[in-house]
């Protein structure tokens, strides 16, 4: 049984105990025909051709988990090509079908993922609301007589519905931040370039980014992984150059009161101040910052000469088809028909004044908190005044992709009106791992569960915990552990304890004889099929994890350890010959157990 969020550790661990992709994909075919919103699809992958893509992952990889995302469902939205699949970009005079994947859905799909889909959208990307799209509106999860969010509307409902374990979006505006806001879902915004274009139907070229939906932040970073990296036909990818933030001692800048705007959402607002008292409460510096030159940059991209951008897009299709497109979509457009080579630059020499001036605000903060909407909408108030209030959704995320930042959107909780409300953490290019704990923490402290399941809790497996800070993981079994009699050996070189989790099924567990404290001697028996065993993992400091390491007496040694998520650690295993005509004590979960059941005696 698979829960209503189909987040990856949960995937992991039912495959890892016997469920197939196949079985999941049944599961995902049932909820599809429940499903009681009829516009999140444009194109779904029929349910035979769903069974055959299952059956075709289990000849290719029969071995549960064996792939990064082995099994794992995903939808795409309908302006990134699937082969196969047609590409509408919600323009059905516009529609071809590519014969090949786009280069991320290419190395999805090599990682082990199924798409489910094809899914709805503001027509060509323009839109922050779901409403402009001739296959009807995605509605919020939580209520249908409000939007979605676009323009990655239907990728975004796919997710947090149970339907898709995620699913891609494109962001030039905040497409792939504001749906999440309103589906309390986790948005992963990359530094531009970082996840490749090619094959994607561009809004604004030079700083489109392909995005990721997903129920939590440790899930999207993972899937992020998989799809990132260089790609030569894309002019614009780039090769990542990761780049830090302080893991103590962080500085987030908030918005002063002369620059917040809620539109009298009072509901946000509070959500608002409750995510900054969240980030207060990690031991972040607060500091007030001035958003202006950010709200400035903002405005430009549809104020300023960038639109010209979304009819170099489709210049010669409107010209042939323009009684096909979204009356708004089209009114959008065409304004920036007369748009001049002089005014083109003239808005690049004003980002580049606006980018100086933002310098001066990044030295007071490392990281900026920012509302990922102001305010939501009903659709038929979004309908009844298309322009001006989805122009209001954007005020706090216009400017990232101008600006070249990360950024990552997670809920924020609930308003007393049942809705949600989401927040974003921003920060300079390539800080896209760095981000990554903050984010996490943020929506763990929120409190609010993962998408429509407001009461669920978030995988403790998921968690993210700060890298690149010089620490090695390393997994212990038995007389390291917490409170075992060689656990100051972690504990008092610096080390500190990661998380608490189990092996994958296939190992087993013996009790070394003739050893002082007594250990336990761990060995993978491919085709085993237990529970797993509890281990804890710590990090260490490189130097002492090499002391550690060199210390370890033989037959014990370090390899890889596979955990019961599919991801793999450094830990401690045994040479096979000293357990021979050991006790076995694998049916008791682990060393502590063992310890336990020993003194009870």
């Amino acid at each position: 049984m698979l829960p209503t969020i189909l987040d990856l550790s949960s995937l992991r661990a039912a495959y890892q105990s016997g469920l197939t992709p196949l079985d999941a994909i049944e599961e995902v075919i049932t909820r599809r025909a429940a499903s009681k919103d009829p516009a999140i699809f444009i194109t779904p992958v029929p349910d035979e051709e769903l069974r055959a893509a299952a059956k075709a992952l289990m000849a290719r990889a029969p071995e549960a988990n064996s792939l990064p995302l082995w099994g794992v469902p995903f939808a795409a939205k309908d302006n990134i090509d699937a082969a196969g699949l047609p590409t509408t970009a919600a323009c059905p005079a516009y529609a071809y079908r590519p014969e090949a994947d786009s280069t991320v859905v290419a190395r999805l799909k090599a990682a082990g993922a199924i798409i489910i889909g094809k899914t709805n959208l503001d027509q060509f990307a323009t839109g922050l609301n779901g409403t402009r799209s001739p296959y009807g509106a995605p509605r919020s999860v939580f209520d249908a007589a409000y939007i979605s969010g676009g323009s990655s509307s239907g990728s975004s409902v796919a997710v947090a519905s149970g339907l898709a374990a995620f699913a891609l979006g494109t962001d030039t505006a905040g497409s792939g931040r504001v749906p999440a806001a309103f589906n309390n879902l986790v948005g992963i915004k990359p530094t531009p370039g970082l996840l490749p274009n090619t094959g994607a139907v561009p809004a604004c070229k030079s700083v489109d980014c392909i995005t990721i939906f997903a129920a939590t932040v440790g899930d999207g970073v993972a899937i992020r992984k998989v799809a990132e990296g260089f790609d030569a036909a894309d002019p614009f990818s780039r090769r990542a150059k990761p780049a830090n933030l302080p893991v103590s001692g962080l500085r987030i800048g908030v918005l002063t009161d002369a620059e917040r705007e809620f539109f009298g959402d009072k509901e946000v607002e509070a959500l608002y101040d409750q995510a900054i008292e969240g980030a207060r409460a990690l031991g972040a510096t607060i500091v007030p910052f001035d958003y202006a030159p950010f709200r400035e940059a903002a405005a430009l991209l549809y104020d300023g000469p960038w639109v010209a951008e979304r009819l170099a897009a489709v210049e010669d299709f409107l010209a042939t088809n323009a009684a096909d497109f979204d009356p708004t979509v089209r009114g959008i457009i065409e304004g920036a028909k007369g748009k001049s080579a002089v005014e083109a630059f003239n808005g690049r020499y004003r980002l580049e004044e606006l980018r100086r001036m933002t310098e001066a605000e990044w030295e007071k903060a490392d990281v900026l908190l920012l509302p990922t909407a102001p305010t939501t909408y009903s659709v038929a108030d979004m309908l009844a005044n298309p322009v001006v209030l989805n122009g209001r959704l954007g005020r706090y995320t216009n400017f990232v992709n101008l600006l070249d930042c990360a950024a990552i959107a997670v809920p924020a909780g609930f308003g007393k009106d049942g809705l949600p409300g989401g927040v974003t953490v921003i920060a300079p290019a390539f800080t896209d791992d760095a981000l990554a704990p903050l984010a996490d923490a943020l929506h763990r402290a929120a409190g609010s569960g993962m998408g429509i399941d407001r009461q669920t809790a978030i995988p403790e497996a998921s968690r993210v915990v700060p890298g690149d800070d010089g620490f090695i993981e390393i997994a212990v079994v038995g007389a390291h552990l917490t409170g075992m009699p060689l656990n100051h050996e972690l504990a008092g070189s610096g080390g500190r304890l990661v998380k608490t989790c189990r092996t994958a099924g296939d190992y087993r567990l013996f009790v070394l004889p003739n050893t002082t404290p007594p250990k336990p001697g761990l060995l993978r028996e491919p085709g085993h099929k237990g529970q797993g065993l509890e281990v804890e993992v710590w990090a260490l400091p490189a130097d002492a994890f090499g002391r550690f390491v060199q210390k370890i007496p033989a037959p014990l040694g370090i390899g890889k350890l596979t955990l019961e998520d599919g991801s793999s650690v450094s830990g401690f295993v045994c040479e096979a010959h000293a357990v021979k005509g050991a006790e076995e004590i694998t049916a008791l979960g682990g060393w502590r157990n063992y310890i336990s059941a020993k003194l009870a005696s």
